[in-house]
């Protein structure tokens, strides 16, 4: 299963926006905004395949001192297989070459058992985005 950066705009980015799109925005009655991909452009894209299929997929944003994780998404049908722990370290792998000493987020509340798993804390009250219950959640790299 290899995990790589893609670019914005790519054959892959779609794809990318398409499973985004599907697991976290749909359910919720939501969609992306031309202007909300426009602004990925700066972001870290990456994702996982296996052959010319996304299997999962996250972005990285810089957000100095720290890097904050966003758009964290694998196929609902590949959830528990090991694809989301590859994306996390993968992107707290470049993270850390990149000079990062710390990676944030705003989790989903239902999401955070798995955070906390792959050894992210809750920094924070919970709070309501795009309608539903977020935690930041922080870990050192």
């Amino acid at each position: 299963m290899p995990l790589k950066i893609i670019d914005h705009g790519s054959v892959e980015y779609e794809q990318m926006v398409r499973l985004r799109d599907d697991i976290l925005r749909k359910p919720l009655g939501l969609s992306f905004s031309a202007e909300e991909l426009e602004r990925e452009k700066n972001n870290i894209l990456i994702a996982a395949f296996e052959e010319e299929q996304i299997l999962g997929c996250c972005m990285l944003i810089d957000e100095p001192p720290s890097v904050r994780l966003r758009q964290m998404a694998v196929l609902n049908s590949l959830q528990g297989k090991g694809i989301g722990r590859a994306l996390m370290n993968f992107a707290e792998n470049l993270s850390r070459d990149r000079g990062y000493r710390t990676i944030t987020m705003h989790a989903r509340k239902m999401a955070l058992g798995f955070y906390e798993r792959v050894g992210y804390r809750v920094i924070g009250d919970e709070f309501i985005e795009i309608n539903i219950p977020h935690y930041v959640m922080e870990k050192q790299l």
